[in-house]
């Protein structure tokens, strides 16, 4: 009898088997949402027996069917026929970027590869770029997507938004459980990183066994690593590590702030205590004895531990301004929380009033224009930019000047029937040259244009920075979208000079990006912050693609936040005809 991890697994190869198969993209996703939501039961068993599983959500008919038959048997007809047709490491391939079912099949039927170990071997002799439809730099391409494969493999990291979908519903399970008197995320999720490594959570509780064996029985543990009086530590069956802290109430906001990092900020802030006559630590802060000499390996003093209601008491205590959590990395808060120079008013998600950077199924959106309004309207928002994308990028239904102009009318039907503002835009290509792929008497009649690279990313530094610094500089206002092109995880920024191009945007019109999407959350807070002290604007966009994607909002204000950015350098902060006045492409 399979257990619901194990079924998990079988779901997902069975789906990837399909792929290869050509079976409807929504069936092999199917097989996706059914594997969460098995993985998610905690009475797998017993929905079985009882024929329930249908009740569940993702789960239909058919699924259910194979679901049973894996849980009682370990079997399935339709899977074992499907691994019989493909060779072994068919699945481990399918993990190489830019090699999808097809060039997989190509590959398998000229060379006879199988494995990631076959096909490094096959394209280190060069054998790959001799067959039909790859070539040379296909052939660098996979190896450049193998390096990848193990650097991301070595580091076993998950994006942010996937890491806090999964840190929520965690914290949920536990505050459950009635002696969780608070329970918190820590950590570099905390601080709002790219990517995350673990899971950090703080409790407090008088029953610390209590939260330990709530989390335990959380359903998508798949293994507990260690289970102590007040830390366990176990796995989740996505491959996620989370550690959790159970302290006394009491502890809980020095606990938190301990845990939540980063350790360089830690460390400087410890200096910081120690030059104001306290000890820091994981146990608190303490008030160190009149002569510290020979105490600083002992034990804190209990009787000097400092009452600390808040991690803003803590930097109270320290003389300074409380630094959120976002900050707190060694880039100069500490020195201007003692300076009385932290910003008081760095933006966040209700100061927002409008959607930016937003697709819809006129290029390569999956909602129309009047979904993406109502969705957007529904969110509280002033106004929505309709930025599909331009001529170039063919690949993704970009609209020439006839199709804009049929969307210009949309919009205006649209309009009638919905409060918010619609703003008339595009995301253009900067072409190879620097020049935007849209001629000026589209431009011109457009209310915002999103400026972003989509092709070409391998030319040289030098070439990639002429390409820039001609687009910043063109008289049209424009937004620097996805600036440096990276997808994290997966591709890494392009190369060229940032400050450069920075500075030619500073002496042109145009503002910088903050994009939300998951995989990209650039421009990266040490190029907000040299962006901003250039005196250039900010846009926090969502990049939707969908109704969802307007959360992605929520993503754009973390990484905004930690490059610094406050609520008057946000340019969508203003109300709708503020903001169209201020990005308008030709004044």
């Amino acid at each position: 009898m399979l257990d619901k991890f194990a079924i998990a697994r079988l779901l997902r190869e069975l789906g990837t088997l399909l792929e290869l198969e050509g079976e409807n993209p929504f069936k092999v996703r199917a097989y996706e949402n059914g594997a969460r939501a098995v993985e998610a039961l905690a009475d797998l068993s017993a929905r079985v027996e009882a024929g329930s599983l249908t009740e569940v959500s993702g789960i239909g008919e058919a699924l259910a069917k194979k679901i049973a038959e894996l849980h009682r048997t370990g079997r399935l007809e339709l899977l074992e026929r499907l691994r019989a047709k493909h060779p072994p490491g068919i699945l481990e391939l399918l993990r190489v970027p830019d090699l999808g079912p097809k060039k997989i099949a190509a590959l398998h039927a000229a060379l006879g590869i199988g494995t990631i170990a076959e096909l490094e071997a096959a394209c280190r002799d060069g054998r790959v770029r001799a067959v039909k439809g790859f070539g040379e730099k296909t052939e660098e391409k996979i190896l450049e997507g193998l390096g990848r494969m193990r650097a991301r493999a070595a580091e076993r990291r998950v994006l942010l938004a996937d890491a806090l979908a999964t840190g929520e519903a965690l914290l949920a399970h536990l505050r459950e459980d009635p002696a969780a008197l608070a329970v918190a995320l820590a950590g570099s999720a905390r601080r709002g990183k790219e990517t995350v490594g673990d899971l950090d959570v703080v409790a407090a509780s008088r029953d610390p066994g209590a939260l330990s064996a709530q989390l335990v029985a959380y359903p998508l543990v798949a293994r507990t690593i260690a289970r102590g009086e007040t830390k366990t530590t176990v796995e989740l069956a996505s491959g996620l590590q989370v550690d959790l802290r159970v302290v006394p109430p009491e502890d809980f906001p020095t606990s938190l702030h301990h845990l939540t990092g980063s350790k360089a900020h830690q460390v400087k802030l410890r200096g910081i205590a120690r030059d104001s006559g306290f000890t820091l630590s994981e146990w608190g802060l303490h008030r160190l004895p009149p002569d510290p000499v020979g105490a600083q390996d002992a034990p804190p003093d209990p009787a000097a531990k400092v009452p600390i209601a808040s991690e803003a008491e803590l930097y109270a205590a320290l003389g300074l301004q409380p630094v959120p959590p976002e900050l707190r990395e060694d880039t100069g808060e500490l020195e201007a929380a003692r300076a009385g120079e932290l910003p008081l008013d760095l933006v966040r998600i209700e100061d927002v009033r409008g959607m930016v950077h937003c697709h819809t199924t006129w290029s390569d959106g999956r909602a129309s224009v009047e979904e993406m309004a109502r969705a957007a309207e529904a969110l509280g928002m002033e106004y929505l930019t309709v930025t599909d994308h331009s001529p170039t990028a063919s690949y993704a239904g970009g609209l020439d000047e006839d199709r804009i102009r049929r969307q210009w009318d949309e919009i205006a039907r649209v309009q009638e029937k919905v409060k918010v503002r619609l703003l008339r835009g595009t995301e253009s290509d900067i072409l190879e040259d620097g020049a935007l792929d849209f001629p000026d008497r589209i431009l011109e009649r457009l209310d915002v244009v999103v400026a972003s690279v989509h092709s070409r990313m391998k030319m040289d530094e030098d070439a990639m920075t002429r390409r820039l610094v001609r687009c910043m500089s063109l008289p049209v206002f424009k937004i620097w979208g996805h600036a440096l092109g990276r997808l994290l995880l997966d591709r890494p920024s392009f190369a060229c000079r940032v400050e450069e191009v920075l500075d030619a945007l500073a002496a042109s019109r145009g503002a910088v990006e903050v994009n939300g999407d998951p995989r990209r959350l650039e421009l990266e807070p040490r190029w907000l912050r040299a962006a901003t002290a250039r005196g250039i604007p900010v846009v926090l966009s969502v990049d939707a693609h969908s109704v969802q994607n307007l959360r992605y909002l929520e993503n754009a204000v973390t990484v905004a936040r930690r490059g610094w950015v406050r609520r008057g350098q946000v340019l969508n902060t203003r109300p709708a005809e503020a903001f169209r006045k201020a990005v308008r492409p030709v004044p």
